[in-house]
Protein backbone atom coordinates (compact mmCIF):
# COMPACT_ATOMS: atom_id res chain seq x y z
CA UNK A 1 0.00 0.00 0.00
CA UNK A 2 1.29 3.81 -0.53
CA UNK A 3 -0.07 7.12 -1.08
CA UNK A 4 -0.99 8.97 -3.65
CA UNK A 5 1.25 8.68 -6.41
CA UNK A 6 1.52 10.06 -10.32
CA UNK A 7 -0.19 7.74 -12.40
CA UNK A 8 -2.60 6.52 -10.00
CA UNK A 9 -5.32 9.14 -11.11
CA UNK A 10 -6.42 11.35 -7.68
CA UNK A 11 -8.46 10.83 -4.32
CA UNK A 12 -12.13 11.66 -4.46
CA UNK A 13 -12.76 14.74 -3.04
CA UNK A 14 -13.13 14.93 0.54
CA UNK A 15 -12.03 11.36 0.69
CA UNK A 16 -8.61 9.92 2.25
CA UNK A 17 -5.52 10.01 0.11
CA UNK A 18 -4.15 6.61 0.45
CA UNK A 19 -4.20 4.26 -2.01
CA UNK A 20 -5.31 0.77 -0.98
CA UNK A 21 -2.77 -1.50 -3.36
CA UNK A 22 -5.20 -4.91 -2.56
CA UNK A 23 -8.70 -2.87 -3.80
CA UNK A 24 -6.45 -0.61 -6.62
CA UNK A 25 -8.37 2.50 -5.54
CA UNK A 26 -8.10 5.20 -2.81
CA UNK A 27 -9.45 4.42 0.42
CA UNK A 28 -12.93 5.93 0.59
CA UNK A 29 -12.80 6.81 4.72
CA UNK A 30 -13.51 10.65 5.19
CA UNK A 31 -10.39 12.23 6.91
CA UNK A 32 -10.82 15.01 9.67
CA UNK A 33 -11.05 18.52 8.34
CA UNK A 34 -7.66 19.76 7.25
CA UNK A 35 -5.72 16.42 6.92
CA UNK A 36 -5.37 13.99 3.64
CA UNK A 37 -5.48 10.84 5.11
CA UNK A 38 -8.23 8.99 7.34
CA UNK A 39 -7.19 7.83 11.01
CA UNK A 40 -6.39 4.71 9.48
CA UNK A 41 -3.98 6.29 7.36
CA UNK A 42 -2.62 8.93 9.49
CA UNK A 43 0.47 7.62 9.18
CA UNK A 44 0.80 8.61 6.01
CA UNK A 45 1.19 12.20 6.99
CA UNK A 46 4.80 13.82 7.03
CA UNK A 47 4.09 16.00 9.77
CA UNK A 48 2.53 13.11 11.85
CA UNK A 49 5.21 11.29 13.87
CA UNK A 50 3.16 9.31 15.79
CA UNK A 51 3.01 5.55 15.29
CA UNK A 52 0.41 2.99 14.56
CA UNK A 53 0.70 -0.92 14.87
CA UNK A 54 -1.86 -3.29 14.64
CA UNK A 55 -4.39 -3.88 16.92
CA UNK A 56 -3.63 -6.64 19.28
CA UNK A 57 -7.22 -7.60 19.05
CA UNK A 58 -7.60 -7.57 15.15
CA UNK A 59 -4.54 -6.53 13.46
CA UNK A 60 -6.59 -5.88 10.08
CA UNK A 61 -6.67 -2.34 11.58
CA UNK A 62 -4.38 -0.36 13.59
CA UNK A 63 -3.96 2.17 16.41
CA UNK A 64 -2.13 4.69 17.34
CA UNK A 65 0.59 3.26 19.75
CA UNK A 66 0.05 6.03 22.54
CA UNK A 67 -3.74 5.26 22.37
CA UNK A 68 -3.62 1.94 22.57
CA UNK A 69 -5.06 1.28 26.64
CA UNK A 70 -7.81 3.53 25.25
CA UNK A 71 -8.36 1.84 22.22
CA UNK A 72 -8.62 -1.53 23.65
CA UNK A 73 -11.92 -0.45 25.91
CA UNK A 74 -13.95 0.39 22.72
CA UNK A 75 -12.59 -1.61 20.12
CA UNK A 76 -15.62 -3.29 18.05
CA UNK A 77 -12.89 -6.33 18.31
CA UNK A 78 -13.06 -6.83 21.79
CA UNK A 79 -15.06 -9.63 23.71
CA UNK A 80 -18.17 -8.65 24.76
CA UNK A 81 -19.95 -9.73 27.96
CA UNK A 82 -22.70 -12.09 27.03
CA UNK A 83 -25.79 -12.56 29.04
CA UNK A 84 -25.61 -15.83 31.10
CA UNK A 85 -28.52 -18.50 29.33
CA UNK A 86 -31.70 -18.99 31.17
CA UNK A 87 -31.23 -22.63 32.52
CA UNK A 88 -28.27 -20.36 34.50
CA UNK A 89 -30.26 -18.05 35.76
CA UNK A 90 -30.81 -18.69 40.01
CA UNK A 91 -34.41 -19.03 41.13
CA UNK A 92 -34.51 -15.38 43.07
CA UNK A 93 -32.69 -14.24 39.56
CA UNK A 94 -35.59 -15.75 37.30
CA UNK A 95 -38.31 -14.32 39.67
CA UNK A 96 -36.87 -10.99 39.19
CA UNK A 97 -36.68 -10.81 35.71
CA UNK A 98 -40.96 -12.31 35.91
CA UNK A 99 -41.87 -9.12 37.96
CA UNK A 100 -39.82 -6.80 35.66
CA UNK A 101 -42.04 -8.81 32.65
CA UNK A 102 -45.33 -8.13 34.66
CA UNK A 103 -44.71 -4.55 36.03
CA UNK A 104 -43.95 -3.25 32.22
CA UNK A 105 -46.46 -5.60 31.01
CA UNK A 106 -49.54 -3.73 33.17
CA UNK A 107 -51.97 -1.85 31.46
CA UNK A 108 -51.22 -3.48 28.20
CA UNK A 109 -54.29 -4.75 26.04
CA UNK A 110 -53.60 -8.76 27.20
CA UNK A 111 -56.06 -10.33 25.39
CA UNK A 112 -56.29 -9.68 21.63
CA UNK A 113 -59.43 -9.45 19.82
CA UNK A 114 -59.71 -11.87 16.88
CA UNK A 115 -60.23 -11.13 13.56
CA UNK A 116 -60.44 -14.05 11.46
CA UNK A 117 -61.71 -13.56 8.21
CA UNK A 118 -61.17 -15.40 4.48
CA UNK A 119 -61.69 -13.88 1.24
CA UNK A 120 -63.23 -15.30 -1.99
CA UNK A 121 -60.19 -15.91 -4.03
CA UNK A 122 -59.28 -18.89 -1.92
CA UNK A 123 -62.48 -20.44 -1.66
CA UNK A 124 -61.69 -22.52 -4.58
CA UNK A 125 -58.54 -24.03 -2.82
CA UNK A 126 -59.73 -24.16 0.38
CA UNK A 127 -62.57 -26.44 -1.08
CA UNK A 128 -60.28 -28.57 -3.00
CA UNK A 129 -60.07 -32.38 -1.43
CA UNK A 130 -57.06 -32.55 -3.02
CA UNK A 131 -54.89 -30.27 -0.35
CA UNK A 132 -53.35 -32.20 2.30
CA UNK A 133 -53.76 -31.20 6.28
CA UNK A 134 -50.81 -28.86 6.02
CA UNK A 135 -51.72 -27.20 3.10
CA UNK A 136 -54.62 -26.13 4.16
CA UNK A 137 -53.66 -24.74 7.34
CA UNK A 138 -51.77 -22.31 5.12
CA UNK A 139 -54.33 -21.50 2.92
CA UNK A 140 -56.55 -20.82 5.87
CA UNK A 141 -53.82 -18.03 7.13
CA UNK A 142 -53.95 -16.43 3.79
CA UNK A 143 -57.24 -16.42 3.15
CA UNK A 144 -57.59 -14.51 6.71
CA UNK A 145 -54.37 -12.07 5.95
CA UNK A 146 -56.16 -11.16 2.31
CA UNK A 147 -59.58 -10.83 4.27
CA UNK A 148 -57.62 -8.29 6.57
CA UNK A 149 -56.30 -6.25 4.03
CA UNK A 150 -59.29 -6.25 2.18
CA UNK A 151 -61.03 -4.83 5.37
CA UNK A 152 -58.59 -2.37 5.27
CA UNK A 153 -58.84 -1.33 2.36
CA UNK A 154 -55.77 -2.60 1.42
CA UNK A 155 -55.98 -4.45 -2.09
CA UNK A 156 -57.15 -1.98 -4.78
CA UNK A 157 -55.39 0.07 -7.65
CA UNK A 158 -52.28 1.35 -7.99
CA UNK A 159 -49.89 0.04 -5.33
CA UNK A 160 -47.06 -1.41 -4.90
CA UNK A 161 -47.53 -5.05 -2.60
CA UNK A 162 -44.12 -5.59 -0.73
CA UNK A 163 -44.13 -9.20 0.67
CA UNK A 164 -40.70 -9.76 3.13
CA UNK A 165 -39.21 -12.77 3.52
CA UNK A 166 -41.25 -13.44 0.38
CA UNK A 167 -40.06 -17.42 0.24
CA UNK A 168 -42.24 -19.40 -3.06
CA UNK A 169 -44.51 -15.98 -2.79
CA UNK A 170 -47.82 -17.97 -2.09
CA UNK A 171 -48.64 -14.60 -0.33
CA UNK A 172 -48.29 -12.48 -3.49
CA UNK A 173 -50.01 -15.23 -5.91
CA UNK A 174 -53.11 -15.08 -3.39
CA UNK A 175 -52.86 -11.32 -3.62
CA UNK A 176 -52.77 -11.69 -7.02
CA UNK A 177 -55.28 -13.62 -8.20
CA UNK A 178 -57.74 -11.41 -5.85
CA UNK A 179 -56.41 -8.21 -7.73
CA UNK A 180 -57.21 -10.52 -10.98
CA UNK A 181 -59.99 -7.55 -12.00
CA UNK A 182 -57.34 -4.68 -10.88
CA UNK A 183 -55.01 -2.15 -12.83
CA UNK A 184 -51.58 -0.96 -12.28
CA UNK A 185 -50.54 -3.39 -9.51
CA UNK A 186 -46.67 -4.00 -9.03
CA UNK A 187 -45.15 -6.90 -6.79
CA UNK A 188 -41.78 -6.79 -4.92
CA UNK A 189 -41.30 -10.31 -3.38
CA UNK A 190 -38.17 -9.25 -1.48
CA UNK A 191 -36.35 -12.92 -0.06
CA UNK A 192 -32.23 -13.03 0.85
CA UNK A 193 -32.51 -16.89 -0.32
CA UNK A 194 -32.05 -18.64 -3.33
CA UNK A 195 -35.61 -19.79 -3.33
CA UNK A 196 -36.44 -23.14 -5.47
CA UNK A 197 -40.13 -24.11 -6.79
CA UNK A 198 -41.26 -20.71 -6.99
CA UNK A 199 -44.87 -19.54 -7.56
CA UNK A 200 -44.01 -16.99 -9.52
CA UNK A 201 -44.75 -18.65 -13.23
CA UNK A 202 -48.39 -18.86 -12.40
CA UNK A 203 -48.39 -15.13 -13.18
CA UNK A 204 -50.48 -14.85 -16.24
CA UNK A 205 -51.41 -10.95 -16.38
CA UNK A 206 -49.99 -8.42 -18.12
CA UNK A 207 -50.89 -5.43 -16.17
CA UNK A 208 -49.28 -7.05 -12.99
CA UNK A 209 -45.71 -6.69 -12.62
CA UNK A 210 -43.78 -9.24 -10.34
CA UNK A 211 -40.34 -8.94 -9.63
CA UNK A 212 -37.85 -11.13 -7.17
CA UNK A 213 -35.20 -8.41 -5.14
CA UNK A 214 -32.83 -10.71 -3.70
CA UNK A 215 -31.42 -9.08 -0.83
CA UNK A 216 -31.07 -8.73 2.81
CA UNK A 217 -34.43 -6.68 4.11
CA UNK A 218 -31.80 -4.59 5.85
CA UNK A 219 -29.58 -2.91 3.00
CA UNK A 220 -32.93 -2.22 1.02
CA UNK A 221 -33.98 0.94 0.44
CA UNK A 222 -37.71 0.99 -1.20
CA UNK A 223 -36.92 4.28 -2.50
CA UNK A 224 -34.25 3.61 -4.82
CA UNK A 225 -35.84 0.20 -6.31
CA UNK A 226 -36.27 1.79 -10.00
CA UNK A 227 -40.14 1.09 -10.40
CA UNK A 228 -40.74 2.94 -6.98
CA UNK A 229 -38.46 5.07 -8.06
CA UNK A 230 -39.99 6.02 -11.18
CA UNK A 231 -43.92 5.90 -10.45
CA UNK A 232 -44.22 6.93 -6.68
CA UNK A 233 -46.28 3.94 -5.75
CA UNK A 234 -48.20 3.79 -2.52
CA UNK A 235 -46.78 0.39 -1.04
CA UNK A 236 -48.47 -2.11 0.87
CA UNK A 237 -45.89 -4.28 2.82
CA UNK A 238 -46.91 -7.81 3.64
CA UNK A 239 -45.45 -11.27 5.17
CA UNK A 240 -46.64 -14.50 5.96
CA UNK A 241 -44.63 -15.68 9.00
CA UNK A 242 -41.88 -12.84 8.81
CA UNK A 243 -39.23 -14.26 11.61
CA UNK A 244 -37.85 -12.82 14.51
CA UNK A 245 -35.92 -9.32 13.70
CA UNK A 246 -36.95 -9.52 10.20
CA UNK A 247 -40.08 -8.36 10.91
CA UNK A 248 -38.13 -5.36 13.05
CA UNK A 249 -36.30 -4.54 9.19
CA UNK A 250 -39.32 -5.13 7.55
CA UNK A 251 -40.94 -1.77 9.51
CA UNK A 252 -38.01 -0.03 9.37
CA UNK A 253 -37.76 -0.58 5.44
CA UNK A 254 -41.37 0.70 5.01
CA UNK A 255 -41.38 3.58 7.84
CA UNK A 256 -38.08 4.91 7.36
CA UNK A 257 -36.68 3.97 3.71
CA UNK A 258 -39.80 4.58 2.01
CA UNK A 259 -41.24 7.76 3.58
CA UNK A 260 -38.40 8.89 4.81
CA UNK A 261 -35.48 9.95 2.06
CA UNK A 262 -32.43 7.77 2.46
CA UNK A 263 -28.79 9.04 2.57
CA UNK A 264 -25.61 8.16 4.61
CA UNK A 265 -22.55 5.96 2.55
CA UNK A 266 -20.48 3.21 3.69
CA UNK A 267 -18.26 0.86 2.21
CA UNK A 268 -20.64 -2.26 3.15
CA UNK A 269 -21.34 -4.56 0.20
CA UNK A 270 -23.93 -3.74 -2.74
CA UNK A 271 -26.81 -6.64 -2.25
CA UNK A 272 -26.91 -8.79 -5.65
CA UNK A 273 -29.24 -7.69 -8.10
CA UNK A 274 -32.75 -8.48 -9.22
CA UNK A 275 -33.06 -11.42 -12.10
CA UNK A 276 -35.88 -9.58 -13.47
CA UNK A 277 -34.45 -6.13 -13.60
CA UNK A 278 -31.08 -5.36 -15.53
CA UNK A 279 -30.63 -2.20 -12.74
CA UNK A 280 -28.84 -2.69 -9.37
CA UNK A 281 -31.11 -2.99 -6.88
CA UNK A 282 -31.66 -0.35 -4.66
CA UNK A 283 -29.44 -0.17 -1.17
CA UNK A 284 -29.81 1.65 1.87
CA UNK A 285 -26.45 2.16 1.45
CA UNK A 286 -26.62 3.81 -1.52
CA UNK A 287 -24.34 7.35 -1.60
CA UNK A 288 -26.84 9.08 -3.79
CA UNK A 289 -28.61 10.87 -0.96
CA UNK A 290 -30.72 13.72 -3.59
CA UNK A 291 -34.19 12.29 -2.97
CA UNK A 292 -36.74 14.82 -2.20
CA UNK A 293 -38.98 14.73 0.56
CA UNK A 294 -41.85 15.87 -1.39
CA UNK A 295 -41.69 13.14 -3.61
CA UNK A 296 -42.22 10.74 -0.63
CA UNK A 297 -45.25 8.70 -0.48
CA UNK A 298 -46.16 7.35 3.65
CA UNK A 299 -46.65 3.60 2.89
CA UNK A 300 -50.20 2.71 2.31
CA UNK A 301 -50.33 -0.33 4.71
CA UNK A 302 -48.85 -2.68 6.92
CA UNK A 303 -50.26 -6.64 6.97
CA UNK A 304 -47.37 -9.12 9.24
CA UNK A 305 -47.87 -12.52 10.37
CA UNK A 306 -45.79 -12.05 13.16
CA UNK A 307 -43.37 -15.30 13.97
CA UNK A 308 -40.25 -16.41 15.95
CA UNK A 309 -39.79 -14.05 18.47
CA UNK A 310 -37.25 -16.03 20.25
CA UNK A 311 -35.40 -14.84 17.07
CA UNK A 312 -35.14 -10.97 17.67
CA UNK A 313 -32.48 -8.96 18.15
CA UNK A 314 -31.95 -5.78 20.35
CA UNK A 315 -29.94 -3.99 17.89
CA UNK A 316 -32.70 -3.91 14.89
CA UNK A 317 -35.88 -4.09 17.45
CA UNK A 318 -37.87 -1.06 16.60
CA UNK A 319 -39.17 -0.81 20.22
CA UNK A 320 -36.10 -0.09 21.95
CA UNK A 321 -37.64 3.36 23.15
CA UNK A 322 -41.12 1.49 24.64
CA UNK A 323 -38.15 -0.82 26.36
CA UNK A 324 -36.67 2.25 27.99
CA UNK A 325 -39.84 4.06 28.82
CA UNK A 326 -40.73 1.30 31.05
CA UNK A 327 -36.87 0.68 32.48
CA UNK A 328 -35.90 -2.23 30.43
CA UNK A 329 -32.54 -2.67 28.26
CA UNK A 330 -30.70 -4.95 26.46
CA UNK A 331 -30.35 -7.20 28.65
CA UNK A 332 -34.03 -7.73 29.93
CA UNK A 333 -34.82 -8.17 26.40
CA UNK A 334 -32.14 -10.80 25.46
CA UNK A 335 -33.77 -12.91 28.04
CA UNK A 336 -37.40 -11.80 27.17
CA UNK A 337 -37.15 -12.98 23.79
CA UNK A 338 -35.51 -16.18 24.83
CA UNK A 339 -38.65 -16.71 27.20
CA UNK A 340 -41.28 -15.97 24.32
CA UNK A 341 -40.40 -19.33 23.36
CA UNK A 342 -42.19 -21.03 25.90
CA UNK A 343 -45.42 -19.91 24.37
CA UNK A 344 -45.08 -22.47 21.49
CA UNK A 345 -42.42 -24.88 22.85
CA UNK A 346 -43.46 -28.30 23.06
CA UNK A 347 -46.88 -27.93 22.21
CA UNK A 348 -46.93 -29.58 18.75
CA UNK A 349 -44.71 -32.19 16.92
CA UNK A 350 -41.39 -30.97 16.48
CA UNK A 351 -40.09 -31.23 12.99
CA UNK A 352 -35.71 -31.56 11.93
CA UNK A 353 -35.58 -28.67 9.64
CA UNK A 354 -36.66 -25.32 10.06
CA UNK A 355 -36.91 -22.47 7.29
CA UNK A 356 -37.69 -19.00 6.79
CA UNK A 357 -41.10 -17.91 5.57
CA UNK A 358 -42.19 -21.16 4.44
CA UNK A 359 -39.87 -24.00 3.79
CA UNK A 360 -38.60 -24.19 -0.04
CA UNK A 361 -39.70 -27.79 -0.53
CA UNK A 362 -42.43 -28.14 1.89
CA UNK A 363 -45.26 -26.18 4.02
CA UNK A 364 -43.61 -26.97 7.61
CA UNK A 365 -43.67 -23.59 9.59
CA UNK A 366 -40.60 -21.99 11.23
CA UNK A 367 -42.13 -22.43 14.62
CA UNK A 368 -42.20 -26.35 14.57
CA UNK A 369 -38.93 -26.38 15.05
CA UNK A 370 -36.70 -28.34 17.82
CA UNK A 371 -36.23 -26.51 21.03
CA UNK A 372 -33.40 -27.61 22.91
CA UNK A 373 -34.48 -28.38 26.65
CA UNK A 374 -32.23 -25.50 28.00
CA UNK A 375 -34.55 -23.29 25.78
CA UNK A 376 -37.26 -24.69 26.95
CA UNK A 377 -36.58 -25.13 30.20
CA UNK A 378 -38.34 -28.49 31.09
CA UNK A 379 -35.40 -29.46 33.41
CA UNK A 380 -34.13 -26.52 34.47
CA UNK A 381 -37.09 -24.96 35.60
CA UNK A 382 -38.43 -27.87 37.76
CA UNK A 383 -39.90 -26.57 40.54
CA UNK A 384 -40.03 -23.43 39.79
CA UNK A 385 -42.15 -22.91 37.20
CA UNK A 386 -44.92 -24.95 36.05
CA UNK A 387 -45.75 -25.68 32.32
CA UNK A 388 -49.08 -23.40 32.01
CA UNK A 389 -46.83 -20.92 33.71
CA UNK A 390 -44.22 -20.88 31.56
CA UNK A 391 -46.74 -20.82 28.45
CA UNK A 392 -48.34 -17.88 29.77
CA UNK A 393 -44.76 -15.87 31.01
CA UNK A 394 -44.04 -16.73 27.27
CA UNK A 395 -47.32 -15.06 26.08
CA UNK A 396 -46.59 -12.17 27.73
CA UNK A 397 -43.21 -12.05 26.81
CA UNK A 398 -44.09 -11.86 22.71
CA UNK A 399 -47.01 -9.14 23.63
CA UNK A 400 -44.44 -6.97 25.37
CA UNK A 401 -42.27 -6.98 22.28
CA UNK A 402 -45.06 -6.76 19.76
CA UNK A 403 -46.69 -3.76 21.66
CA UNK A 404 -42.55 -1.92 21.06
CA UNK A 405 -43.64 -2.21 17.35
CA UNK A 406 -47.29 -0.87 18.16
CA UNK A 407 -45.85 2.00 19.77
CA UNK A 408 -42.71 2.39 16.79
CA UNK A 409 -45.72 2.95 14.64
CA UNK A 410 -48.28 4.57 16.55
CA UNK A 411 -45.16 7.63 17.34
CA UNK A 412 -45.17 7.84 13.36
CA UNK A 413 -48.33 8.45 12.47
CA UNK A 414 -50.08 4.42 11.68
CA UNK A 415 -53.01 3.60 13.72
CA UNK A 416 -51.48 0.02 14.46
CA UNK A 417 -53.15 -3.02 15.99
CA UNK A 418 -52.53 -6.93 17.09
CA UNK A 419 -55.01 -9.35 16.58
CA UNK A 420 -55.53 -12.86 16.33
CA UNK A 421 -56.26 -13.29 12.31
CA UNK A 422 -56.14 -17.34 13.08
CA UNK A 423 -57.21 -20.03 15.17
CA UNK A 424 -54.32 -21.48 17.75
CA UNK A 425 -55.34 -25.20 16.38
CA UNK A 426 -54.25 -24.01 13.27
CA UNK A 427 -50.42 -22.24 13.92
CA UNK A 428 -49.35 -21.44 17.02
CA UNK A 429 -47.91 -17.93 15.52
CA UNK A 430 -51.60 -16.57 14.99
CA UNK A 431 -51.09 -12.90 15.60
CA UNK A 432 -50.95 -10.32 12.77
CA UNK A 433 -50.06 -6.70 13.06
CA UNK A 434 -51.81 -4.69 11.03
CA UNK A 435 -50.80 -0.87 10.20
CA UNK A 436 -52.49 1.70 8.14
CA UNK A 437 -51.61 5.94 8.20
CA UNK A 438 -53.71 8.23 9.58
CA UNK A 439 -56.57 9.75 6.91
CA UNK A 440 -54.41 12.57 6.50
CA UNK A 441 -51.32 10.66 5.41
CA UNK A 442 -52.97 8.23 2.87
CA UNK A 443 -51.78 8.78 -0.60
CA UNK A 444 -54.56 9.11 -3.58
CA UNK A 445 -53.97 5.61 -5.77
CA UNK A 446 -51.93 6.15 -8.99
CA UNK A 447 -53.17 5.23 -12.17
CA UNK A 448 -50.98 5.43 -15.33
Amino acid sequence: MAAAEPGRGTPVPARCAYFVERKKRFCKMTPAAGRRFCGEHGQQEEENDRKRIPCPLDPKHTVYEDQLQKHLKKCNSREKPKPVPISSLSKEELENLIIKLKKASNGLELCLKERILSHQALQEALNDPKNGESAFKHLKQQASILGNMEKLHLLGPGRCFVEFGAGRGKLSHWVDVALQNVENVQFLLVERATTRFKVDGKHKRRDSIFERLQVDIQHLCLKKVPVLEKKKLPVVGIGKHLCGAATDLALRCLVESYTACCDGENEQPAPKRSRTDTTEVASNNSADNEGNKDDCKPVAGIVIALCCHHKCDWTHYVGREFFKSVGLGPVEFHYFQRMSSWATCGLRETTTKASTSEDQTSDTEEHEQTFSKTESGSDTLQGILTVEERKEIGCLCKLLIDHGRIEYLQQRGYKAVLQYYIESTVSLENVLLTAVPSPSLIPEPTHV
